[in-house]
């Protein structure tokens, strides 16, 4: 092996995906330490030998993917293989893409380099999907037996029910039909987040405003204190109103969900900014463990919820150029504070 070539192997042994170059003739020319791991063949005989031959690699049928993409034939436009999953000789499935190189259009091809990859990543997003789906189905189940159980009480039993059973009913049909268009928009944000197409509408906002009806809404369903504390004179903030209300919510609910004790909430002027802060009197959130909390469905403490929450906070609030930090409350507890920066002067 020449000076230059043994450059060359250097270089393609220190890539993490495998790597298998084959000439014009289909003829391996190089095979890098991980392809070699992988396809368990010897580099020595593996160079020289056909490429169908050294790429060990099956389908679910049986097939191998030489036979199956033909990388040498098809139309001389054909530039690349687009990544598949295929099994290696032990069953392990591993990501390969092709590259195809001609020397010009009309002229046959000189050289194919095919990269194969691991499957992990690709099975943790499966993860991931089953697990966003197996969330939304559990989300979407309590609510939705709420209103067809109610419904069809009311559908089987309207005369015989008084005003206020009616009223009861209804309301608690309005309230989980408000749980469910929540709990959509959480997801459908969630994607947005995730494929950096979410869109925000922001316009000077009063926060001290927005902050109380939030409070005043999640207090009327829960016993648990909700104490608010708002300063005066803050300054304006530019947000979106419905995204800001989103991320106080989901504050405000995750302190009644996963903490005890009263709930408090309070709005004050920090350096060129709002600062949000709301605190509990749980457990709280071990340093260790303030990382993971912005994670998509963390779940502490086990007692329910997406695992959305923290994670559309987040997102919401870098969207809109602000932080959130987590700390310990004086009194024990979770403390997580909101800091936005407040509306530039004309």
């Amino acid at each position: 092996m020449s000076a230059l070539e043994a450059s060359a192997q250097q270089v393609v042994d220190s890539l993490a995906d495998g790597v298998v170059l084959a000439d014009a003739a289909g003829v391996v020319t190089a095979v890098n330490r991980v392809a070699v791991g992988w396809l368990g063949v010897d580099r020595v005989t593996a160079v020289g030998r056909p490429l169908a031959e050294v790429l060990a690699l099956q389908d679910h049928e049986g097939q191998d993917w030489c036979s199956v993409n033909c990388p040498y034939d098809g139309l001389p436009t054909r530039t690349a293989v687009p990544e598949q999953a295929w099994l290696l000789p032990d069953g392990t499935e591993v990501l390969v893409v092709a590259r195809i190189h001609r020397p010009a259009l009309d002229q046959p091809v000189a050289a194919v380099a095919v990269s194969l990859r691991s499957g992990r990543g690709r099975a943790r997003l499966d993860r991931e999907r089953s697990d966003l789906v197996a969330t939304v189905a559990h989300e979407l189940r309590s609510p939705l037996t709420g209103v067809k159980g109610f419904v069809q009480a009311l559908l089987n039993r309207w005369d015989k029910l008084s005003d206020d059973q009616k009223k009861l009913m209804l309301t608690t049909v309005s309230v989980d039909s408000d749980r469910l268009s929540r709990l959509i928009a959480e997801l459908l944000d969630v994607a947005r987040i995730d494929t950096g197409r979410l869109q925000l509408y922001p316009r000077p906002s009063d926060s001290g405003v927005l902050v109380r009806r939030v409070v005043e809404s999640v207090a009327a369903g829960t016993s648990r204190p909700i104490e608010l504390e708002v300063a005066d004179a803050l300054p304006e903030i530019t947000v979106d109103p419905d995204k800001f209300t989103q991320v106080v919510t989901n504050l405000v609910e995750n302190a009644v969900r996963h903490g005890s004790g009263a709930v408090r909430v309070s709005v004050s002027d920090e350096e060129a900014g709002v600062r949000v802060r709301v605190e509990d009197e749980g457990e709280g959130i071990s340093p260790e463990m303030r990382r993971r909390v912005f994670t998509k469905f963390w779940t502490g403490g086990g007692r329910g919820g997406s695992g959305l929450g923290l994670y559309l906070v987040n997102g919401l609030v870098k969207a809109h150029g602000g932080a959130v930090v987590i700390g310990d409350a004086d009194g024990g507890g979770a403390r997580i504070d909101v800091v936005l920066p407040a509306t530039a002067p004309d």
